[in-house]
């Protein structure tokens, strides 16, 4: 049975539905009925209700400092259950990063001037809770930038923690993301371990969540093409990398993934 860390970007009912937060929710349920043990996280977005949601703190999960860039942030997990199934969702949550109204932008549709280093949180807090959990994925599958820099971490900065150092990574490619802005520092946030700023001098430019992309497809083993609506610029990166493709599915996408899965 394929173990399959999912880093998902958005996740209905949880955020509105978009093609980005359906895969979000679709995909998971379905890899799991195929047969696969899963996990899923998401950020804990400021617009979630968690009321409704039913999102309570683990506590045993939670406390945690992460540092970025020379300051600590406290890590807070919660968790939920999707009604009518049998997907769990863990929460990164941070008071800091995750607790504005607006996901990517405020209410006025300025983009938070922090998105980069949010991101960062969210790929490290991911691995830091899979750690305390004591589970080994055989597969981290990322949806969505937010989860874009997840395989660079899982490669290189913890490339020697027991829970991912054999894990293989997916990145999926979903179409209607807009290109957003992230902040010129973030090399300075994205360094930790053995990812220096020096490292990651071939990123001439890290100017927006493409380049994010870019940089999940350089440390992933598959790729997943989602839609026939992906950003041409970023299609083309993946089919320039060396990572393996699995083309558009539109049937019977959980067994068609895991037997992807177990190709790579």
């Amino acid at each position: 049975m394929k173990k399959v860390l999912f880093v998902n970007h958005d996740i209905t009912p949880y955020v509105s539905e978009t093609e980005l937060s359906t895969m979000g929710r679709i995909v998971p349920q379905k890899v799991q009925e195929a047969g696969c043990e899963i996990r899923t996280f998401m950020p804990r977005w400021g617009n979630i209700n968690e009321r409704r949601g039913q999102l309570h703190e683990v506590i045993r999960l939670s406390g945690l400092n992460i540092c970025i860039n020379d300051t600590d942030h406290p890590l807070i997990i919660k968790v939920a259950s999707i009604p009518s199934t049998k997907v769990q969702v863990y929460f990164i949550d941070n008071e800091e990063f995750f607790t504005r109204r607006g996901q990517i932008a405020d209410q006025e549709g300025n983009t938070y001037t922090d998105n980069g280093e949010r991101a960062v949180f969210f790929a490290r807090g991911v691995i830091e809770t899979i750690k305390k959990l004591r589970w080994t994925p055989d597969i981290i599958h990322c949806q969505g930038w937010m989860a874009a820099l997840a395989p660079i971490y899982a490669k290189i900065a913890y490339k020697d923690e027991p829970s991912v150092a054999n894990v293989k990574i997916v990145t999926s490619l979903i179409g209607s993301q807009e290109n957003t802005p992230i902040e010129e520092n973030i090399k300075d946030c994205i360094a930790f371990n053995d990812i220096t700023v020096d490292s990651l001098s071939k990123y001439d430019t890290l100017a927006d969540s493409n380049a994010l992309l870019k940089m999940a497809i350089d440390n992933s083993d598959g790729i997943i093409i989602t839609s026939d609506n992906i950003d041409p610029e970023i299609l083309e990166y993946a089919r320039q990398s060396n990572a393996k493709i699995l083309e558009y599915q539109e049937e019977e996408i959980g067994q068609k993934y895991v037997e992807f899965y177990e190709s790579l």
